[in-house]
């Protein structure tokens, strides 16, 4: 497991995420977030896992934390034909942007989000948007779901195979369903 960005001669810095070597982890955290969303881009919708794709991993975890999904490019409508209402169309620059804004009350208007879930969107844009809420928006943790190590999230995946990644993201699953 690498705590390495994955692409090369990125440098976050000093702080840096921390890894998520087990999945349960990441389950009990996000049962404990108060208020939290998930953002989604467009490479969850390609990823197959043969015969499941990322997206649909996205969708139950949303159902299972009763959260909503900001839908980045063009997978809103993935998210509707899945079954998913609870879904909201933003480019991922501007859901970077909002999460950060102190005086933003969210999708609803209750009040800013605590938690922040990433998953599906192109490494070196999710960097980079991580890289803004890590330093602008303090009253947020993010997490990373993705294969790939996100220096810049509150925690993340290392470096791992989609064979490694399938088998976290059912784990994760397993443990949000168990309360519902």
């Amino acid at each position: 497991m690498s705590a390495d960005p994955w692409q090369t001669a990125e440098i976050p810095g000093p702080m840096k995420a921390l890894i998520i070597t087990k999945p349960v982890i990441v389950s009990g955290m996000l049962k404990k977030a108060k208020r939290a969303i998930m953002v989604v881009g467009h490479e969850a919708a390609e990823i197959d896992f043969g015969g499941e794709r990322a997206i649909d991993y996205a969708i139950r975890m949303a159902k299972a934390l009763q959260i909503p999904v900001v839908a980045t490019a063009h997978i809103a409508g993935e998210f509707v034909k899945r079954g998913c209402d609870q879904v909201w169309w933003m480019p991922a620059v501007d859901i970077g942007n909002r999460l950060q804004d102190p005086d933003w009350q969210g999708l609803d208007g209750k009040g800013q989000y605590d938690l922040a879930i990433f998953m599906g969107i192109t490494y070196y844009m999710e960097w980079t948007i991580l890289s803004g809420l890590k330093h602008l928006a303090l009253h947020l943790k993010t997490v990373s779901l993705d294969r790939h190590y996100q220096p810049h999230a509150f925690w993340s995946f290392p470096n791992i195979s989609l064979e490694e990644w399938q088998k976290n993201l059912k784990e994760i699953l397993n443990q949000l369903e168990k309360r519902l």
